[in-house]
């Protein structure tokens, strides 16, 4: 159902003006920096974009933004997820999804529902819409890890359940996903250091945070793993192993912040509770700039 996702998905950063409004300008200029970078698709409304951080009317402008932006030159997929499940199928029930192509949604956090409960959300949400879903495992994030079983349930029960990102960083978990998940059921990595590897066990891709800093190095890296060229993947993930650290060494997403501001595409502004990156970090990151 979601094969036109296979490839490098990138969780686009929300940028700010001097005042913390949302930057459309920048965003549009993103936009097309990935674009012609040369990612599959992007996600709006994920985690890298301080989704927790934006109103209602701010995560409305900005899908609807993205949607009219990126004007099918790629799919667009919304992230949306809650640990308040009822509000979680009221919002998608009511929000316009004209131009989006499907959901991120990351199981409950903070609550730290049993399996069961996992179960029962996430059949709450499919209920909720026509659109596929992708489920989202990063229980560093949730504080409750999604077991394969849970996610193989739900996987046979419900067809737009269509796929999942995986950021268990749980190789085994992961091989068991893909060895018994329905035939075209998706499965993508939330680990870009990961990435390459959980591609040569199965996986179709990637929803990155790097490919918003340096988007025709990381796209060559997945191309290169899923035509199983892992020789040229090596070499190019060798190049970045630093930059993973970096961009995660504080707070996601101000490395990405940092460096797309050294590029002048974004300016270098979080909102609080996040703050940028120290400048001994950001330093180190001046290396990355001239990558593509």
């Amino acid at each position: 159902m979601l094969q036109h996702l296979i490839g490098t998905g990138v969780a686009l950063v929300t940028p700010f003006t001097a005042n913390e409004e949302v930057d459309f300008d920048a965003l549009g200029q993103l936009i097309d920096y990935v674009i012609n970078g040369g990612v599959n698709y992007v996600v709006s409304l994920g985690t890298t974009g301080e989704t927790p951080v934006l109103d209602s009317a701010e995560q409305h402008d900005i899908v609807r933004f993205t949607v009219e932006k990126v004007a099918g030159r790629v799919p667009v997929v919304v992230g949306m997820g809650s640990n308040d499940t009822r509000a979680l199928a009221k919002k998608i029930t009511q929000f316009n999804w004209q131009g989006v192509t499907a959901i991120l949604s990351a199981s409950p956090y903070y609550n730290k529902p049993s399996q069961n409960g996992i179960v029962a959300h996430y059949e709450a949400v499919a209920k909720s819409t026509d659109l596929p879903i992708l489920l989202y495992n990063v229980p560093g994030r949730t504080g409750r890890n999604m077991t394969a079983a849970t996610t193989l349930t739900l996987a046979e029960k419900y067809t737009n359940i269509a796929g999942i990102k995986e950021a268990s960083g749980d190789m085994v978990q992961c091989m068991e996903i893909i060895k018994n998940a329905p035939k075209n059921f998706l499965v993508v990595s939330g680990d870009d250091a990961l990435a390459s590897a959980q591609i040569a066990t199965g996986m179709q891709g990637v929803i990155s945070v790097a490919a918003n800093c340096v988007p025709a190095t990381f796209s060559a890296l997945v191309n290169a793993s899923l035509q199983q060229q892992f020789s040229e993947a090596v070499s190019i993930q060798n190049k970045l192993l630093r930059l993973y650290d970096l961009l995660f060494i504080e707070n996601n997403p101000a490395g990405a912040k940092s460096l797309l501001a050294q590029k002048g595409i974004v300016q270098n502004i979080l909102r609080l509770p996040l703050t940028p990156l120290s400048k001994t970090y950001a330093d180190e990151l001046a290396a990355y700039v001239a990558m593509p």
